[in-house]
């Protein structure tokens, strides 16, 4: 099994001794999709799964979740977060077991999801709908120093609700001098790149674990279609992620890496744990 670059009380540490002073902003990798961004003391998590839910939910199917990486960290451990995200409601990016023990411990923390998915999440959190934020499409919550913007996500279709309302997101987060974009899961539609080339994304964070009908699961964009989106943009720095969680459904990011350099698109390949500093320099190199 895969162990993180930190993990634990070393990763706290680490998180907690990053510039706080608002010239910069940090980020780190907890495994799948899951982000923390710190910026002026205010923590904001993408999309976090910190369990084993999966793993337990599908151990006796044909679809079965071993895990490829160890649990970078107890959800309980962080105690200061503001705000949580979750694009849609697949358990990886909207898990019950993590949310609760960050409620547990965050008892004002805020959970932004899609307005489609207000009951299911609420409900998978264990908390009441009046405690969960909700955005759509072209609308915006706002949360510290966040501004947090939905965009569509095709996840592998654009999927709404009887009220047109769309059940895939991804969030662009506009705070201080910066702009990141996190895709959720997500393959390339039409006007996807219009619609976020009117924002200057500094960080696109873009899944590359791409599409197999034999995985018998909703795909994403390919290491090379993440790679050539990122450069479409004009994001000053993409991300991968979605892999190396569960052995079924992971890549190796080398394809992503051969077409990024390939386009001098910036890029950083992060390992679970890591961190990522917008004063540091990605241009071609791997972390």
């Amino acid at each position: 099994m895969i162990t993180p670059f930190q993990k634990d009380d070393q990763l706290l540490q680490d998180i907690r001794r990053a510039d706080a002073s608002g010239q910069t902003f940090s980020l780190w990798w907890l495994g799948q999709s899951g982000f923390l961004v710190k910026f002026c003391d205010h923590c904001l998590l993408f999309d976090p799964y910190l369990s084993d839910s999966l793993t337990q939910k599908y151990s006796e199917t044909d679809k079965p979740h071993v895990r490829m990486t160890e649990l970078v960290i107890d959800p309980r451990k962080l105690d200061f977060v503001q705000v949580v995200t979750s694009t849609h409601n697949h358990t990886d990016h909207l898990d019950g077991e993590t949310l609760e023990a960050l409620l547990e411990v965050n008892p004002t923390m805020q959970l932004v999801v899609a307005a489609a998915n207000h009951e299911f999440a609420a409900a998978r959190a264990g908390v009441q709908k009046s405690r969960v934020s909700t955005v759509d499409v072209g609308g915006m919550v706002e949360s510290g120093p966040f501004r947090i913007q939905a965009v569509p996500a095709a996840h592998e279709q654009i999927e709404r609700d009887p009220g047109g309302r769309y059940r895939c997101i991804g969030f662009v987060v506009e705070f201080g001098e910066w702009c990141v974009y996190h895709s959720g899961d997500t393959i390339r539609y039409a006007g996807m790149t219009e619609r976020l080339s009117q924002f200057a994304i500094d960080v696109a964070i873009l899944p590359i674990n791409g599409r197999l009908p034999e995985r018998k699961v909703s795909g994403n964009l390919w290491g090379h279609e993440a790679a050539q989106l990122a450069c479409d943009i004009g994001a000053g720095v993409v991300i991968p992620c979605h892999f190396e969680m569960f052995e079924f459904n992971t890549v190796d990011p080398g394809r992503f890496i051969e077409c990024a350099e390939r386009l001098s698109q910036p890029f950083c390949v992060l390992r679970c744990g890591e961190r990522w500093s917008s004063h540091e320099s990605s241009s071609g190199t791997q972390a």
